[in-house]
């Protein structure tokens, strides 16, 4: 059975690929102080931060006139659109609130991907010399800067997947989008059984491993349309959108594959095992309420494993460890 998927143009807002991307609207509050700069440093009527897409990356077109658009390596300007062939017939050259000029520069992550682009628009023709083009770029440094900032609040650094906050603020969204179009929503709470003994037998920087691991299993096991993220500690959760009961067990029975796998598979001293609660959209009215349910049941299912008890480690150690690591 296959999980259903929301269009591309539903799901924009929940596509947890980048957690900047659906935190647009907050990063959005942070950049208002900064077009604001730019439209008086260069004195233009229109200035903006656009974390949908970027700009297309024209190629360069000289004109008689000396007047041209330019595409340097981080940057692209159209001195006047009247002028660019690319232009014509295009209803932004057309109307009163016309565009004559547009300058826009990337803004990156610290991987290098371009995220957004920081804009400028005129209704007038101008001209965009070299002391521009470097103002425009600390601008947009300052946006990055912004945007360092709200990673910082909203990715957990070790397994490089949304915290809490970012988890908490990017499934309200989702569940807010699937509430308005009557779609129901899935969310898993898991907590990795006896984390503390291998924090305990193995160290501290074997536990942080594990939390990697299963976070990648996680991240790989959903759609890109699921939200995952670290509650902190050895608690994480996915949100599904678009995904009932039936369609949630399935993904359910694909991760317990995907951790038998990688226990098999990958050499480690102690093998990744997990307690799971599952709650669906009809029973809360807001991420805060469904968590709190899937909690309760993790809790549950961690009873009946036997695995709530610190003593259980003794009893499972057959089941975790490899002969050659018992002591």
């Amino acid at each position: 059975m296959k999980m259903p998927d929301m269009s591309p143009h539903d799901f924009y807002q929940v596509n947890a690929s980048h957690a900047f991307g659906l935190l647009a609207s907050s990063a959005e509050m942070r950049f208002e102080r900064l077009t604001r700069l730019a439209k008086r440093l260069f004195n233009v009527p229109v200035a903006f931060v656009s974390l949908v897409e970027a700009h297309r990356p024209w190629p360069l077109q000289k004109h008689d006139d000396g007047r041209h658009a330019f595409a340097a390596a981080d940057l692209l300007v159209v001195q006047d659109t009247v002028l660019d062939q690319r232009f014509e017939g295009n209803p932004l050259r057309m109307g009163e609130s016309r565009v004559r000029f547009y300058a826009g520069c990337p803004i990156r992550v610290g991987n290098g991907d371009q995220l957004g682009t920081l804009c400028l628009i005129d209704d007038q023709p101008r001209a965009f010399d070299d002391d521009d083009q470097a103002l425009l770029r600390d601008l947009a440094k300052m946006a990055e800067q912004e945007l360092f900032a709200l990673e910082l609040a909203t990715i957990d650094e070790l397994t490089r997947i949304p915290n809490r906050r970012g988890f908490e603020a990017m499934s309200e969204q989702a569940l807010s989008l699937c509430k308005r179009l009557g779609k129901p929503v899935s969310l898993f709470y898991f907590d990795l059984d006896l984390f503390k003994q291998i924090n305990d037998r193995f160290g501290h920087a074997e536990g942080d491993r594990a939390l990697q691991d299963f976070s990648a299993i996680l991240s790989r096991s959903f759609r890109q349309s699921d939200i995952v993220g670290r509650l902190g500690g050895d608690e994480f959760a996915v949100l599904l959108p678009n995904t009932g009961k039936p369609q949630a067990e399935v993904a359910l029975r694909f991760l317990e594959k995907a951790v038998k796998l990688h226990n098999r598979t990958v050499k480690r001293a102690y093998k990744l095992c997990y307690s799971v609660g599952h709650v669906n959209s009809d029973a809360a009215t807001s991420i805060a309420e469904l968590m709190r349910c899937a909690d309760a049941r993790m809790y549950e299912d961690k009873k009946q494993h036997g695995h709530h008890d610190d003593g259980a480690f003794a009893a499972l150690l057959d089941l975790l460890l490899p002969r050659k690591y018992r002591h």
